[in-house]
C-alpha cells in the first residue's frame, strides 16, 4: 500500500466493511469474486490462465478496494483504482487497450482510473454499493484525483441487442462535451445494431455512474474476451463530492 492511501480507514454499515488492499491473498479472493460474476454474467471464460480466477499484469500496480461482510468473512464486493502515477510499469490505464484516450489528455489535474467493479448476487443493493462508493470517494479525495474514467461494460449475451440500445440510451441522456470524447479500437459487430426498439434497462452499476454525474465519452467498444461491450465512462471528482450526498448518503442512513 502507498503512503498516500495508508491512512483511508474502514467504512463500516450493517455486517459490511471495506478495506484497501494491495495483500496478495486478499486480491487472490477478490479476482476469484470478479471470475465468478464475470463468468457467469456475461457468458465468457474470460481467458483465464488459473481456472476461476480473474486476473491480469493491472492487478499489481491497483490499489483494490474489497467489502467484506463480517458476520461470513465473505468477500462481498471488489473494484480496483489505478491512479496515473502508478501506471508506468504497464504503460497506461487499462481502457487505452479498449479506446483511444488522446482526448483526454487536455483535462486538467490527476486522473484515475476504476475497474472490475463486481458485486456477490446476494449484495446488491444500494448499502453495498453506498459502502463501496464512499471508499472510492475517500480514496479520490486523499490523492489527489480530478477525474475518474473507468469502462463501464454491458453483457451481449443476447447477440448485443441490450448492449446496442444501452449505448445509445447512454448517448442520448448522458453524452460528454465533444472535446473529451474518444473512439472504440474495436466497433461493435453489425449484429449487435437491432432497428427494432425495445425497453432499456441499464446496469444497476452504470446507473450508479450516472446518478454520480459521469458521462459516457462515445461509441461503446466491443470486448470479445468478456462478451461484453464497454462504454468509457468519466467523472469529475468534484462533481462526486457534490453529488454524493444527495445520491448515497441519503440511504445509508
Amino acid at each position: 500500500m502507498t503512503a498516500n492511501t495508508a491512512s483511508l480507514q474502514p467504512r463500516r454499515g450493517r455486517n459490511l466493511t471495506t478495506e484497501l488492499t494491495r495483500c496478495p491473498n486478499r486480491i487472490e479472493e477478490a479476482q476469484r469474486l470478479r471470475y465468478r460474476v464475470f463468468s457467469e454474467e456475461y457468458g465468457s471464460d474470460l481467458g483465464a490462465t488459473t481456472p476461476g480466477i480473474d486476473a491480469d499484469a493491472y492487478d499489481a500496480v491497483c490499489d483494490h478496494l474489497i467489502v467484506t461482510d463480517t458476520a461470513t468473512g465473505e468477500l462481498v464486493a471488489t473494484t480496483r483504482i489505478l491512479h496515473e502515477d502508478d501506471t508506468g510499469p504497464v504503460g497506461g490505464f487499462y481502457s487505452r487497450g479498449e479506446f483511444e484516450l488522446e482526448a483526454l489528455g487536455s483535462l486538467s489535474g490527476k486522473l484515475a482510473e476504476l475497474g472490475r467493479t463486481c458485486v456477490h448476487p446476494d449484495y446488491r443493493n444500494g448499502g453495498t454499493i453506498t459502502l463501496l462508493w464512499s471508499a472510492v470517494a475517500d480514496y479520490l479525495v486523499q490523492r489527489d484525483v480530478t477525474h475518474l474514467i473507468g469502462c463501464a461494460s454491458i453483457s451481449m449475451a443476447d447477440g448485443g441487442a441490450k448492449a446496442w440500445h444501452v449505448a445509445r440510451l447512454l448517448q442520448q441522456q448522458y453524452l460528454c462535451d465533444p472535446d473529451c470524447r474518444v473512439m472504440p479500437k474495436r466497433q461493435l459487430p453489425h449484429l449487435a445494431h437491432p432497428e427494432s426498439e425495445r425497453a432499456v434497462d441499464i446496469p444497476p452499476l452504470i446507473r450508479a455512474y450516472m446518478r454520480l454525474g459521469a458521462k459516457v465519452c462515445g461509441e461503446p467498444c466491443w470486448d470479445p474476451e468478456f462478451r461484453c461491450a464497454d462504454m468509457l465512462v468519466l467523472l469529475e471528482v468534484s462533481n462526486l463530492a457534490g453529488r454524493y450526498n444527495r445520491h448515497f448518503m441519503r440511504r445509508a442512513g
